[in-house]
């Protein structure tokens, strides 16, 4: 019997009348939510996160894990309420999901939006040059998508489509109607390219594991592996590249929009290595975004997961490696050694393991 390649997905097999059905529910619940008072929802969605995080015990741990490496000075008290708040901020955002068609509108964003913190970036995307978007799985990720379109800069995003098609046709239209073009993944750096080229705008939702293959720069004091076209657009089109975030206030249906950095070309062109300096200093900004408010970011994911090399064989921290981190300005001896000796510690359990 012909084995499966470790690693390849099996492809999903079609399932029209499930998918149908699951559909349906799903328009009928949306329909259903999108009664509640955006405001008042936040009970509800408390309420069904506790049960979801007594039930889903996988996702809760990890949760815990990602957190006491990224907060090692927190007490396990708070390390719990954090990871548990998170469910409740995912529950929260799916019901904002829902919600937004109706609750965002031309005449009513003003009043749900706080967009100070966005004058940087405004003026970045107000002066005509294409620009790459960069945020990851805080706050309400897709409120900065609708705003923007709102405000006259319309955006494309990539997204992987969603296993059930009729799902993932309501889904993508509902964005697509809010301004907001959705790139599928397959291919997308191809058609991220064209919109460049013509003068628009892209995002990336950029804190993803992106395997064995990418780059590995800080976050949160751990080597993580990031997509390197990001970086690779930027330099091939001398994009800025605007840290952008849209954190919920309180448990309303309200946000506060703004700007964490801007990365302008002059500033990677004179730096030795302009994809590394690039991927580290979003992955930077990133983790400035989530630092107020880490219970609003999405720690179930496996952010960690692929390493790099030298740790899957067991071996010592690449000198070439610590090299090239000491040329990124922010980075300092102390800060490099701390990440190599918790890459070493990573390389030593894999020699015991072996």
């Amino acid at each position: 019997m012909a084995r499966r390649r470790k690693g390849k997905k099996r492809a999903r097999q079609p399932r029209p009348v499930m998918d149908r059905a699951v559909y349906l529910v799903a328009r009928a619940v949306s329909s259903a939510v999108s009664i509640f008072d955006p405001d008042d929802s936040a009970e509800f969605a408390s309420l069904l996160a506790r049960g979801l995080a007594a039930v889903d015990k996988k996702h809760l741990n990890r949760a815990k894990d990602n957190l006491r490496l990224a907060f090692p000075d927190w007490d396990e008290q708070r390390t719990d309420r954090v990871a548990r708040q998170t469910f409740e901020h995912l529950v929260q955002l799916a019901f904002e999901a829902m919600q937004a068609p109706h609750v965002v509108t031309p005449s009513t964003w003003q009043q749900r939006m706080d967009t100070q913190g966005l004058g940087p970036g405004l003026k970045v995307l107000s002066s005509g040059r294409p620009s790459i978007l960069v945020t990851g799985h805080l706050g309400n990720w897709e409120v900065m998508g609708f705003a923007l379109g709102l405000l006259g800069f319309p955006l494309a995003a990539v997204a992987r489509p969603l296993d059930n098609p009729y799902v993932n046709n309501w889904v993508v239209d509902v964005r697509q109607r809010r301004g907001l073009e959705v790139v599928n993944k397959g291919g997308a750096v191809e058609r991220m390219q064209q919109i460049i080229e013509q003068g628009g705008s892209v995002a990336f939702i950029a804190d993803q594991n992106a395997g064995d293959r990418g780059l590995f720069v800080p976050f949160f004091g751990r080597l993580a592996s990031h997509y390197k076209s990001i970086g690779m657009l930027a330099m091939q089109n001398r994009c800025p590249v605007l840290c952008g975030y849209a954190w919920r206030l309180g448990r309303r249906f309200h946000f506060d929009l703004g700007v964490q950095d801007i990365i302008e070309p002059e500033e990677w062109e004179s730096q030795p290595d302009p994809l590394l300096y690039i991927t580290a200093r979003y992955s930077r900004a990133i983790e400035a975004m989530i630092r107020p408010h880490p219970e609003q970011y999405f720690w179930m994911h496996r952010r960690w997961k692929s390493r790099p090399r030298h740790e899957k064989q067991g071996k010592p921290f690449p000198a070439r490696m610590r090299e090239q981190l000491l040329t990124l300005p922010w980075l300092d001896e102390a800060e490099v050694d701390r990440l190599a000796a918790d890459s070493e510690s990573l390389s030593e359990a894999t020699r015991q393991g072996s």
